[in-house]
C-alpha cells in the first residue's frame, strides 16, 4: 500500500473523530441556512472516519475514494462561508481563501483511487 494512501485515510479518520471531540469547532463553520448544525457535524464526522477506513481495504477503496469526493463537495459551502462571513476574522482573510482551492486538490488527490 503506497504511503500516501496511509497519510490520506489517516488524515479523514482523525478529521472525522474530531468532529466528535470537538463538535462546537465544526458547527461553528457551518453556514445558518444548514439544518441541524449538530447531527450534520456527527453524521459528516462519521462519513469521514468510515470512508478513511474503507481507503486502507482494497475491496472498499474505491467506494471509499468517491465518498470522500462526494463529502469534500458537500462541504464546500462551509469553507465558502468561513471565507466571506466576516465571522472569522481571527484567521487570516489569505488562508481562508487559501483552502477553497485546496478543496480541489484533495478532490484530485482521492480521484487517484476511483
Amino acid at each position: 500500500m503506497e504511503w500516501h494512501l496511509i497519510v490520506m485515510a489517516v488524515l479523514y479518520i482523525i478529521a472525522g473523530i474530531l468532529h466528535f471531540v470537538k463538535p462546537r469547532i465544526y458547527e461553528s463553520i457551518m453556514p445558518p441556512y444548514i439544518p441541524a448544525h449538530r447531527a450534520m457535524v456527527l453524521l459528516s464526522g462519521f462519513a469521514e472516519s468510515a470512508l478513511g477506513i474503507g481507503l486502507l481495504f482494497s475491496p472498499t477503496r474505491v467506494w471509499s475514494a468517491w465518498g470522500i469526493v462526494l463529502l469534500l463537495i458537500a462541504i464546500f459551502p462551509a469553507n465558502i462561508y468561513m471565507a466571506t462571513s466576516q465571522k472569522f476574522h481571527r484567521i487570516p482573510s489569505w488562508l481562508l481563501w487559501a483552502r477553497l482551492p485546496l478543496q480541489a486538490v484533495l478532490i484530485a488527490w482521492a480521484l487517484r483511487y476511483t
